[in-house]
């Protein structure tokens, strides 16, 4: 399962969004302007920065929209 953290408006989830969308992915979305969500990025990753992924069957966890994008293109390719 694909978990995206994001936040309202933010130009960098919009554009793992369309990354996403492009490849046919579907992600479980937690927006940080809830205050408990926001808490558990923070407990989770370390800090309140959006967009963050992580991608529990492979263990995987990352900030950077540029590196998300990478990694959702190399590994969950456009069939």
């Amino acid at each position: 399962m694909l978990t995206l953290y994001v936040k309202t408006g933010c130009p960098f989830c919009h554009k793992v969004l369309a990354t996403g969308e492009e490849l046919g992915i579907s992600f479980e979305e937690k927006n940080i302007a809830d205050d408990a969500v926001a808490a558990e990025l923070v407990a989770r990753g370390g800090k309140r920065q959006v967009p963050y992924l992580i991608d529990s069957e492979r263990g995987v966890e990352m900030y950077e929209s540029g590196d998300i994008d990478a990694y959702l293109q190399t590994t969950y390719p456009k069939q």
